[in-house]
Parts: structure tokens; C-alpha cells; sequence
């Protein structure tokens, strides 16, 4: 008899990027955009993280060696702070004079990729504040000393020395720049506290002519997102005792923020057989001529097709048949006798299914039970894994047996599907 033959056909779905999401807006708030993007790197497979694409503004953009140890990120906010009334010395109230509270506790917005609806959770806290403040008069002036002595004027101006370091809980970032009516510095803030400098002599008019805000963020884990746009928004109010709150006397020109989320996920499911593996020859143990040698009949007939796989995201095996047999494929003599050829899957270490196990010669069928999805616990580049393809036992002698000399063939298509 002939060698029995099935021809194997595979199809990759390719990821298709969803389109740039639209998102609302508030009347009059102040609009900044935060976009992250998740890209594999065949470089650093382990590294499973978002990048942070956004364009520093403000502190980071000068101190970028600090925000990058820090782990921070900063925008520049064009709000204009203006005191209702004079900065009285030695106030008691800390909201009667120059203070800081941020939302520095961490915030939960949903984002949502609305090609396929599927929800994610961004973190965010406020890290850091800065400020360039102004005063009309110079500061030599405010203290009482002479003109050309305002370096010494800032540290006699305000408690615990001049505005480069902040009071408790705030942390000092060693960023200042300062002149006769102005000083502009950068506190990082671990927790929504208030921190407040106490001036030590009155101060008849103050403003900020911008505030600078460094943020940290915790995005997900982008191996479990498909690929796509997530969007969504985190909203800020602006004033006294509102979520980025300077005291009483300082008021703001606009009072509300908006932070525009986008989160980009370009995921890779690429599929790669070998030259000819797209044709699969299926012969016993040892091949045709040991049977033919040994007058031994086969107990099966197999082929072991292996090929590779570039994944970074969940996915799905699915099989289509040019004959259905049961819940399988089938193989067909010029006679039309039909035997079952069973289709079985090895994926590479690291992929599992959804109950966490190792993917080993599990069945590939028709209705695509046990093969629902697979998931990547880091980025695969380019690893192998085996599709196994059988004729069992009793197909084997009704073949040998009853068929003897026939050839079967047939066609069974395997897809690999990010649409999970």
C-alpha cells in the first residue's frame, strides 16, 4: 500500500489595532493627555509593562535624571493663582497662607477599549507640586534689608528657610531657581497632607503664575488586554479645600482639570511553519520501510509538525475540516473510506491555558472544547511548539486490512485566533 497523505492548511489571524477612541470633555477644564503604550521587545521578553509616552512638561523636563529615579512624570498646568488678601506674618492658620494639598493617594479610573468593550483599571496619585510664585514688591523689600541682598531675603522670608525646602510630610527634589520677585521649586508630596510655609513678614499681594505636577502611575498587566485603544478620564478640582486645594487666599483661574488617558496595546501572534509543513506525510513507527521489513503492522500512523510562535497576548485554537468525522477531521480513500485523524497541540513553555497548566498534545476539535484560550506569562519570541497529527490503532488495520494499497487524504485547518 501507499503511505497515507493529509495536507495541512494553518491560518493566522492578524491583530487588528482598534481606532482612536473619543472622549468628552468638561466645559472650561483644563485638558492634558496621558498616553501609554505597550509594545513587545524581543530584547526584554520578561518586561511586561507599559511605557509612559507622554511628553514631560515643567520639572521633568529639566530634571529628568531626578524624575527618572524618582519614577515620576510631570505636565505644567497654565493656571494662574492670585491672593484674595494679603499673606499676613506669622499666621496661624496654615490655609491663610502658602500651602500645598494634592490628591496624593492613589486614584482608580476604568479605561475601556471600545472595539470589543473590555474594561482595564489605571492607577494614579499626584507626586510632586511646583509653583513659580511672584510678588510685586521684591523680597529684599518685604524683609527689610538691602535690594541687592535677596538671596538672603528668601530664606528670611518664610520659616524653616527659603521656599527650596518644603515642610513636612513634603520631600525636598533639590530643583530652585529664584530672583528679586520670584522663586520657582518642586516638592514631592507621598500623601494627600497639607504642606504649608509659614511666612514671617506680611506680604501684600502673591500669585503663582503656573503649577507643575508630577504624577505616578500603575497600568495593567497588557498580556491579559487585547489589542487596541483603551481610554478614559480622571477629573480634578481645583481651590480652596477642592482636590488640588492651596489654602484660602490663593484662587485660581480655572478651577477644573481633565486627564485624558490613552492607553495603546500592539500586540504580536505570528505563526511560522517550515518550508513544506504545510504538507504532512503520516507513516508508522520507524517508517514505511521498517513495516514492509518487519512484516509488522503499524499500531498508528503519525507526523509531528513542529513550528514557531511569536505571542504576546491571549489567543484561541480553533479546526476546520475538509471532512468532519465525529468532532475531528477525517481522512478519505478513492474508495471513500473514512477514517478519524486525530489533531493535537504542544505550545511552548510559558503559555498556558486558563486554569494555569502546560499545554501537552491537548485535542484540537471541532467545537474548540480545552482549547478556549491560552494565555502568555511573558512575551514569547520566536519559540517552537509541535502540532501532532495521528491515525489511532483501529483506523490503522481497517486500512491495512480492508484498504489495502489505498492512499487517504485530506485537508484540516488549524487557527490561531487573538479574537478570544
Amino acid at each position: 500500500m501507499h503511505a497515507s497523505r493529509t495536507v495541512k492548511c494553518l491560518t493566522t489571524h492578524s491583530i487588528l489595532l482598534a481606532a482612536l477612541l473619543g472622549c468628552s470633555t468638561i466645559a472650561s477644564a483644563l485638558v492634558k493627555d496621558i498616553t501609554a503604550t505597550f509594545r513587545p521587545d524581543p530584547a526584554k521578553p520578561h518586561e511586561n509593562r507599559f511605557l509612559n509616552t507622554t511628553a514631560n512638561e515643567g520639572y521633568c523636563s529639566r530634571y529628568p535624571g531626578a524624575c527618572e529615579s524618582f519614577k515620576i512624570f510631570s505636565l505644567q498646568l497654565p493656571i494662574k493663582f492670585s491672593s484674595n488678601s494679603p499673606i499676613q506674618a506669622n499666621h496661624g492658620n496654615p490655609r491663610q497662607g502658602a500651602m500645598f494639598k494634592v490628591p496624593g493617594n492613589w486614584r482608580s479610573l476604568q479605561v475601556i477599549n471600545l472595539e470589543n468593550q473590555q474594561t482595564e483599571t489605571v492607577e494614579v496619585r499626584i507626586a510632586g507640586i511646583g509653583a513659580l510664585w511672584r510678588t510685586s514688591r521684591s523680597v529684599s523689600e518685604l524683609v527689610g534689608i538691602e535690594e541687592d541682598r535677596w538671596t538672603e531675603a528668601h530664606r528670611l522670608l518664610w520659616d524653616s528657610a527659603s521656599w527650596l525646602y518644603p515642610p513636612p510630610p513634603c520631600g525636598i527634589s533639590n530643583s530652585g531657581d529664584w530672583g528679586p520677585k520670584h522663586y520657582a521649586s518642586f516638592w514631592l508630596t507621598p500623601n494627600k497632607a497639607v504642606c504649608a510655609k509659614q511666612a514671617l513678614f506680611d506680604i501684600a499681594d502673591f500669585s503663582y503664575d503656573y503649577i507643575d505636577f508630577a504624577y505616578e502611575l500603575r497600568t495593567p498587566n497588557p498580556l491579559g488586554m487585547s489589542s487596541g485603544t483603551y481610554s478614559g478620564e480622571m477629573h480634578y478640582t481645583v481651590g480652596p479645600s477642592m482636590d488640588f486645594d492651596m489654602g484660602d487666599v490663593m484662587f485660581p483661574d480655572d478651577n477644573k482639570i481633565l486627564l485624558n488617558f490613552k492607553l495603546y496595546v500592539e500586540h504580536v501572534l505570528k505563526v511560522e511553519i517550515p518550508p513544506g509543513g504545510n504538507k504532512v506525510e503520516l507513516v508508522p513507527e520507524g517508517g514505511w520501510q521498517a513495516w514492509l521489513q518487519h512484516t509488522r503492522k503499524p499500531t498508528r500512523l503519525f507526523r509531528d509538525q513542529t513550528f514557531n510562535l511569536w505571542v504576546s497576548s491571549n489567543f484561541k485554537m480553533t479546526l476546520e475540516c475538509g471532512l468532519n468525522i465525529g468532532n475531528t477531521c477525517g481522512l478519505e480513500s478513492p474508495d471513500h473510506h473514512q477514517v478519524p485523524l486525530d489533531i493535537l497541540v504542544s505550545l511552548p513553555s510559558g503559555l498556558t491555558d486558563v486554569a494555569g497548566n502546560p499545554v501537552n498534545r491537548r485535542p484540537l476539535q471541532l467545537d474548540g472544547v480545552g482549547t478556549e484560550q491560552f494565555q502568555p506569562r511573558f512575551y514569547l519570541d520566536r519559540k517552537p511548539g509541535v502540532l501532532h497529527f495521528e491515525v489511532q490503532k483501529e483506523a490503522v488495520r481497517q486500512m491495512l486490512d480492508e484498504h489495502p494499497g489505498s492512499t487517504y487524504s485530506g485537508t484540516a485547518t488549524v487557527i490561531w485566533d487573538s479574537e478570544v
